[in-house]
């Protein structure tokens, strides 16, 4: 019994030290050593989590369709032609923005028009070549029409406000960590950058995706976020670790959003990316 209770505890603690770090950390990415292949890599995992978490929290309410329609609620006006999430998340991102959270390069808005920030800008090392790649739209009518409907119960709870305040969390962090592929596809870049650069000039996006594929990490982050999900989702009500059979959210679930949605979006950031960087290389010879 004090072992399962040691466990809630670290798991509870660490529930709301990812909550307090995360944007914290993201900054110190790109203010001390952005070429770090370790920090890099550490994001990624440590996203992992954010996202695990984000999840199970969401799955607590109800589907809750009519947050997802526009002009489902009207609120006297107040939504135009937005859904109640997309108005919600729109205010959210005012705010968001006059704390320049999207003048960091790894966040990216879902929302537009936004102020502009009210603190003075920061120093960016440069690292990414400058794009206007976006795909947060995409990202935005995959999780509400193929993961929320996957995570949560088929019916209306009334709990609007919880529900989207949660998706936010969701989508933030799937934003952060699709959009970061760009770093990576950055650090791929710089270590075979005439290969790429052929490939771009040719427009073979297959084999770009070929080229900084590599499928051994795949398996492994796959089989890691199945170990993740199983125990982030136990209610240790189970004398026996991983034996739980109320899981707040299906492991095979999680595994097969990263499988079906996540990892193919990062790919497709990454290729879109070292197109126009390969492109640019070629212009500056």
């Amino acid at each position: 019994m004090v072992r399962l209770l040691q466990k809630v505890r670290v798991i509870q603690g660490l529930v709301v030290f990812l909550h307090y770090i995360s944007y914290t950390l993201a900054m110190s990415n790109f203010t001390d050593d952005p070429f770090s292949l370790d920090k890099l890599r550490s994001t990624l995992i440590r996203l992992e989590d954010t996202i695990i978490f984000a999840l199970i929290e969401r799955s607590q309410f109800a589907f809750n369709k009519c947050i997802y329609v526009p002009g489902a609620l009207e609120f006297n006006g107040a939504t135009g032609e937005r859904s109640f999430l997309e108005y919600f998340l729109w205010e959210t991102e005012k705010v968001h923005a006059k704390v320049r959270r999207y003048t960091s390069p790894d966040e990216y808005a879902f929302t537009s028009p936004l102020p502009e920030p009210i603190l003075p800008p920061l120093d960016f090392p440069p690292f990414l070549f400058p794009n206007d790649i976006n795909i947060t739209g995409k990202i935005m009518e995959i999780y509400t029409k193929s993961i929320v409907p996957e995570i949560c119960q088929d019916r209306d709870d009334s709990n609007y406000g919880s529900s989207a305040t949660r998706d936010i969390e969701c989508l933030q962090a799937l934003s952060r960590r699709i959009h970061y592929g760009k770093f990576i596809a950055e650090s791929k870049f710089r270590s075979d950058p005439e290969e790429y650069a052929r490939l771009a000039r040719a427009n073979d996006r297959e084999a770009i995706n070929e080229l900084l594929t590599n499928r051994m990490v795949e398996k492994k982050l796959l089989e890691r976020l199945r170990r993740k999900a199983l125990a982030y989702g136990q209610t240790m009500d189970q004398e026996e670790e991983g034996t739980n059979r109320n899981l707040k959210i299906p492991v095979q679930l999680v595994v097969d959003m990263y499988e079906q949605w996540v990892i193919p979006l990062t790919k497709e950031v990454e290729v879109d990316y070292l197109i126009v960087r390969g492109l640019a290389y070629n212009k500056s010879e």
